[in-house]
């Protein structure tokens, strides 16, 4: 498997001028955190140039970081997939059997968010609004047919992602009518942070044992790991592609483990000013409040 990408991660961010540039973080291989050295304007990249992420290569110029952003545009998205119940913690707290295969909806790109924006939920989406953290991954070239064996050779690099989620209009029959859906429940503006980085397969490989976990004002409510999908990152672009092309600059968000607020006894949906962080292994952490508008 030869990458994807010429970096091994990458940051969006601004720059003391003003202009929205690509980066490399300098960091040691030791345990660092991306978005407080970002905070602290203490985090220095080597710039990378290109017309997108997946075209950008280094420079040898250096410079701070003013703030991050989100690491994909949202123009840079052709399109959002997104895996249902695939941690088998999750999958158990519903009361369902495991899956077969994977079910899958999807979102608009414009559910892209920053790793530090406050996430705004309309008066529709109030009720019950829920957190999901998830691995994301990025698909690096188009990919149609692909054996699971040849999958990482398409994919380009992973990022922290929080599925938001409006569970009244997932589940309840009076909204989202006799079957549960997921695409409108999931896809207000905004309704997907990312960050802080893009990590490549170069470090993470298939990000196959990674730890994940996700806390609301500070209290831990998800811990999982990736080795407990149900279908993994091979598996699912393998799945996915299957007569259909996975695009380049796509994303497939993999799916969350148990701890939602639906399923805690009583649910313990989002408020306003609430702040939700999710964090994945060798990745980093996305930090985000909720805003009622």
């Amino acid at each position: 498997m030869s990458p994807v990408v010429q970096w091994k991660r990458l940051v969006r961010y601004i720059a003391d001028d003003g202009i929205v540039r690509l980066g490399e973080p300098k960091v040691g291989t030791d345990s660092f955190d991306i978005l407080k050295l970002a905070r602290e304007g203490n985090l220095t990249v080597e710039i990378l140039e290109g017309s997108s992420v997946l075209s950008a290569k280094p420079t040898g110029r250096e410079e701070k970081v003013e703030s991050l952003l989100a690491p994909l545009a949202v123009k840079e998205v052709p399109f959002v997939r997104c895996i249902g119940l695939n941690y088998k913690t999750h999958i158990l707290e519903t009361d369902r059997p495991l899956p077969t295969c994977p079910t899958i909806f999807s979102k608009p790109a414009t559910v892209i968010a920053g790793p530090t924006e406050d996430v705004p939920i309309p008066r529709i989406a109030q009720g019950q609004c829920d957190y999901e953290g998830e691995l994301t991954i990025l698909i690096g070239k188009d990919a149609k047919n692909v054996p699971e064996e040849d999958a990482l050779d398409y994919v380009a690099a992973y990022t922290v992602g929080n599925d938001v989620s409006a569970r009244d209009w997932q589940r309840e029959a009076e909204k989202a009518g006799p079957i549960p859906q997921w695409t409108f429940s999931k896809s207000f503006d905004k309704y997907a942070p990312l960050g802080p980085c893009l990590v490549s397969t170069a470090v993470l490989g298939a990000a196959d044992s990674l730890a994940l976990t996700t806390h609301v004002n500070g209290e831990l409510r998800q811990s999982g790991n990736t080795s407990d999908l149900c279908f993994g990152v091979k598996k699912l672009i393998a799945f996915c592609s299957q007569g259909q092309t996975l695009q380049a600059g796509s994303l497939i968000m993999t799916g969350t483990p148990g701890g939602v607020g639906l399923f805690m006894k009583p649910p313990r949906f989002l408020k306003q000013d609430d702040e939700v962080t999710v964090e994945i292994e060798g990745i980093g952490r996305i930090s985000n409040t909720i805003d009622f508008e």
